[in-house]
């Protein structure tokens, strides 16, 4: 801990500000969001295809608009991004505190997602341009811990406030993010956009997208770091089947817990992790280093021969140790993969980059789940332990490539004409 206040220290007030913006978004977001499915399914009474659809609606809002939200940010500035995005927040929460209706269930989904669109390419792409080339794996490094402090501690939150009731979740999560509006909106300097060429603003942004498209290193490298997205996402698919077969109806406790390992190694490992791998390697191959141990995350979750008491017992350890591992390899390669990704932005359209290159991993998150998903179907124990393990190492394997090939090397991105 005295490490992370000392190394947060050292970074001026924007960066300090982000990062415990980000550690406050968290705590809104998933102190509702897990509690939501629920809430919808039996306390409003809604139809399994309904709740699917809410929850469908807030995914597809993000993931189709990163792109939108870091075009704005490059176009208008950062602040004015983030602070909207944080006002939406705080009307959608608002909004589902009451909302009885599936229009109205609906819309708050919606602004949700849009909200996320906003504020996530923005606040990363300040945060990269406040600290400066020097410093931009440090600051993501203990910009992820505040990270997963949120995502630890806001499922508890929301756990708690629920011995009220869900509205009460949903009103203190909306007054979070209005108290975050207006903390930066007084706090946070503004940061002046790039010049712009003068002329109609589509023509602007077809140009700035039409740069990204043609960096070909970045689209090969966003296709290599797609893998890993899906990997850390089966905290929420492929560990609760896991534990949900060992544990049947407690495996929600099982599941809480597992997630709870999750955060807290990510939270004890990221700096030590960062600093190890600084001194002792460069970029790519801390990516690369990263991927390997989130795919052999899920070795041990491979059958064994052991049954009866023992089995249980090595199953629960294994399903312990996945998460554990995944948070690791999580926390190993992101500074660096923050780095990469502007990098190939040559220091100019950050948000942008990081909005492609979000809808990306989106995208690969649903199509992959859907595949995992495909798999369990089967019944074959050991193809989805076994075909997430391979996908990590594939990745790794590509990422290695691409370094030797020369493609992730520094180079100036396309200039947008």
């Amino acid at each position: 801990m005295r490490g992370l206040r000392t190394q947060v220290a050292s970074f001026d007030r924007p960066a300090r500000l982000l990062m415990v913006n980000q550690f406050a978004i968290n705590l809104g977001f998933y102190m509702l969001m897990p509690y939501l499915a629920d809430h919808l399914a039996h306390g409003l009474g809604l139809a399994a295809w309904t709740v699917g659809l809410v929850l469908g609606v807030r995914n597809l809002s993000q993931q189709g608009m990163f792109l939108i939200g870091g075009t704005l940010a490059d176009r208008y500035g950062y602040k004015p991004v983030i602070l909207t995005g944080c006002v939406l927040r705080t009307v959608a929460f608002g909004l589902l505190a009451v909302a009885g209706s599936l229009p109205a269930l609906i819309g708050a989904s919606a602004l949700t997602g849009l909200a996320g669109a906003l504020f996530n390419p923005a606040v990363r792409a300040y945060l990269a341009a406040d600290v400066g080339q020097e410093r931009r794996v440090e600051a993501f490094a203990a910009f992820n811990v505040f990270y997963q402090a949120g995502v630890l501690v806001g499922p508890l939150a929301g756990l708690a406030l629920l011995a009220w009731d869900f509205s009460a979740v949903c009103a203190v999560a909306a007054l979070i993010f209005g108290a975050l509006a207006v903390l930066q909106a007084r706090a946070l300097p503004p940061r002046a956009p790039a010049d712009r060429e003068a002329g109609p603003a589509w023509r602007a942004v077809a140009a700035d997208w039409r740069a990204v498209a043609a960096n070909r290193p970045f689209l090969l490298f966003a296709a290599a770091m797609t893998g890993s997205y899906l990997l850390a996402f089966q905290v929420y698919l492929a560990l609760p089947l896991r534990a949900r077969d060992l544990f049947g109806e407690q495996a929600g406790l099982v599941t809480g817990a597992v997630f709870a390992v999750s955060s807290l190694a990510a939270l004890s490992g990221q700096l030590k992790l960062t600093a190890w791998a600084k001194r002792t390697l460069a970029g790519p191959q801390a990516i690369a280093y990263g991927l390997i141990v989130m795919g052999a995350a899920f070795m041990p979750l491979l059958p064994g021969p052991h049954a009866g008491s023992l089995g249980f017992t090595a199953s629960v350890l294994a399903l312990v140790l996945c998460a554990a591992l995944l948070a690791w390899g999580g926390a190993l390669l992101y500074p660096f993969e923050m780095d990469t990704v502007v990098r190939f932005s040559g220091d100019r359209l950050i948000a942008t980059y990081y909005g492609a290159y979000n809808t990306a991993s989106g995208i690969a998150i649903s199509l992959g789940n859907l595949a995992v998903g495909a798999l369990f179907d089967t019944g074959i124990r050991w193809l989805p332990w076994a075909a997430l393990a391979v996908t990590g190492f594939a990745c790794a394997g590509l990422i290695v490539r691409l370094h030797r090939a020369g493609h992730l090397a520094p180079r100036l991105a396309p200039v947008p004409g």
